[in-house]
């Protein structure tokens, strides 16, 4: 079997994916490890998580492909490709019919329209401003005194979503203590929050446009309530899966045993060794 790995390092979190290829790919085990103040120790902690919970021994691993945020920081890696690239192909394996994924992490959040083979037709992305991410979301939960893992759940609560008036993470504090103040309830608030990040998704989204086979991914995704309020904007269903939050490093995982297979077929294959030993 061929062995290969995705590392993908994200602004707040760092996930990593073993994949195999005997016959067929499949995905063999991944970890999640926040990324911290040390990018390099965070992508070596998740590869070697991923291969403890694989079963895999890192020198095991023939290729290995760095993506998002902090990819040139992982020293082991034998190449890096865009995380746009990356979560365009994860989310094609993980729903082949994927068209369009609208991706949203801790500091950025994107839309890309995908081909019938994963591959990037056309991309746009918000890495300027919080609004749309799962900083605006922490930042919503801090104001409010709730656990950010609460929020997604509370919002569907929700009766009469109060209108947000700001998708500006520095003055939504003032909008949110305002409507507390009124008695608003805290779902009410936060069910408004959730559709104002979803309207301004769905904008960005329109951009690339949006084709039916809409696919979520990033760490946003595991937020039950972000996903209705998108879904509810949008006036369609969206393709979630249980691994969505990891369909960066999947992709990078992919692309991995695709090289893996080209250098074998050039006669020049051989495993880095760079790779950090457990």
């Amino acid at each position: 079997m061929r062995i290969a790995a995705g590392v993908d390092v994200g602004s707040t979190q760092t996930k990593a994916v073993i994949v195999g290829e005997d016959g067929g790919i499949r995905m063999l085990g991944y970890a999640l490890v926040d990324t911290g103040a040390n990018v390099q120790r965070a992508a070596e902690n998740g590869f070697l998580a991923a291969c403890r919970e694989s079963g895999v021994e890192p020198e095991g691993v023939g290729y290995v492909v760095g993506t998002g945020y902090g990819r040139y920081k992982i020293t082991f890696g034998n190449t890096q490709m865009t995380e746009i690239s990356c979560h365009a192909r994860g989310a094609h394996y993980l729903f082949p019919s994927t068209r369009t994924v609208i991706d949203m992490g801790g500091q950025d959040s994107k839309a890309i329209s995908v081909g019938e083979h994963g591959e990037v037709l056309d991309f746009v992305m918000n890495d300027k401003c919080a609004a749309g991410t799962g900083r605006f979301l922490a930042n919503a939960a801090e104001v409010l005194g709730i656990g950010l893992e609460e929020i997604g759940p509370l919002s569907l609560r929700a009766r009469h979503p109060v209108k947000i008036t700001t998708v500006c993470t520095v003055f939504v504090e003032s909008d949110i203590l305002s409507y507390l103040a009124q008695g608003k309830k805290p779902e009410d608030v936060l069910g408004g929050v959730h559709l104002a990040i979803a309207r301004r998704t769905v904008s960005l989204a329109r951009r690339v446009p949006i084709e039916p086979g809409i696919t979520m991914t990033g760490g946003v995704s595991r937020n039950t309530g972000m996903v209705r309020a998108l879904e509810e904007v949008l006036g369609a269903k969206m393709q979630v899966s249980q691994q969505a939050h990891f369909a960066g490093a999947l992709g990078a995982g992919l692309f991995a045993i695709e090289k893996m297979g080209e250098s074998f077929e050039s006669g020049i294959w051989r495993a880095s060794n760079a790779t950090p030993r457990g």
